[in-house]
């Protein structure tokens, strides 16, 4: 039954209900996962884009100011991305009408230190670990296990979630195609062919492992709370339903337009940084995707040659200009407080559901 798989799951993981922050990087500030855990759901933290020492101060002030309920989420790294220095001057040329001309070695960040990113994990401490993208070498996995915390594989199809339990994934998190942000597809190649809606993927992986599973991906109230349950999930994981909360502190442009942005309003594009994901229809969006436009490079190299743009536009608050995540469901969101949209979804949730 719906309710005894999700009491048990709160149970397993020490929380007081089954309503889960998505691990947003660069949109999972301290204060929103402090007052998501507080009320009884699970904080996150998106640690992509994180050095050891932040990963280490997110971590502490989030267990100081909380009850310690929260997971740490890390990207499985690419190879390294094939260069095209002509390619890349025709995008640098491209972006150039979008904002200051790019320069040259816009693209030349080195990347941050996965291994190193991982121990800082560990040292951390953090109940739960997850991961996107892929899943975690056997010897993290292992390294994860010794120390009790338990690790929650992002999957975006069928093939993918067999895999994680393989691997030794504790929990399956399946990620529906409406979901904002990056697609967690284990090859970023497939991400746009394989685009899978949450109810068609969550009773699917449901049937097929053991695991308890997480649902995520245009849940934006507690209609799709209690969907997400029925369909057999353990938990809901929300991300854009979060976003216009003030504990997260996102550029008020970007909420303001999330309120507003109807399900046919969003695209999913490689043009912000060379992974598929999902964002608000921008004019930048639509241009980068005509055919006439350069194609985008591969992440993270279009990330970088983007950097400019994207800050500018940042500056100005001009919309066109943001990379502006978005779920499909974004108008659901509200503009209150994080434990008030905790408790609304899951209040609403366990009505529905009896």
């Amino acid at each position: 039954m719906p309710m005894n798989r999700a009491n048990a799951f709160c149970q397993r993981f020490g929380l007081r209900l089954p309503i889960l922050l998505a691990p947003m990087a660069g949109a999972c500030p301290p204060s929103l996962s402090i007052a998501v855990a507080n009320a009884g759901g699970l904080g996150a933290c998106g640690a992509l884009l994180m050095q050891p020492d932040e990963i280490r101060a997110w971590a502490e002030t989030v267990r100081d100011g909380s009850n310690g309920a929260f997971q740490m989420n890390l990207w499985i790294p690419d190879p390294a991305p094939s260069r095209d220095a002509a390619h890349e001057a025709r995008l640098r040329d491209f972006l150039g009408r979008w904002g200051p001309p790019v320069p040259a070695d816009a693209a030349d960040l080195a990347p941050l230190d996965f291994a190193a990113q991982c121990d800082a994990i560990l040292a951390a401490g953090p109940p739960i670990v997850s991961s996107i993208m892929g899943l975690f070498p056997p010897d993290f996995v292992v390294r994860m296990k010794v120390q009790g915390i338990a690790w929650f594989a992002t999957v975006t199809t069928l093939a993918e979630a067999r895999a994680a339990e393989a691997a030794g994934a504790d929990v399956v998190v399946a990620q529906g195609a409406e979901a904002g942000g990056h697609r967690g597809s284990f090859d970023p190649a497939e991400a746009e062919r394989r685009q899978v809606g949450l109810f068609a993927l969550l009773p699917a992986v449901t049937d097929a492992v053991r695991v308890p599973v997480v649902a995520t991906g245009g849940i934006g109230d507690a209609r799709g709370v209690a969907a997400a349950l029925l369909l057999g999930a353990s938990a809901a994981q929300i991300g854009t339903g979060f976003l216009r909360c003030p504990e997260a502190a996102i550029h008020p442009v970007w909420a303001e337009a999330i309120g507003r942005t109807a399900p046919e309003d969003t695209l999913v594009s490689r043009a912000f940084s060379g992974r598929a994901a999902r964002a608000i229809a921008t004019d930048y969006g639509h241009a980068a995707s005509a055919p006439d436009a350069p194609a985008p490079a591969p992440y993270p190299v279009q990330r970088g040659l983007t950097g400019v743009m994207r800050a500018a536009g940042q500056t100005a608050g001009d919309l066109q200009r943001m990379q502006v995540w978005a779920g499909q469901s974004a108008a659901m969101a509200r503009a209150e407080p994080a434990a008030e949209a905790v408790r609304r979804l899951w209040d609403g949730a366990r009505a529905l559901l009896g």
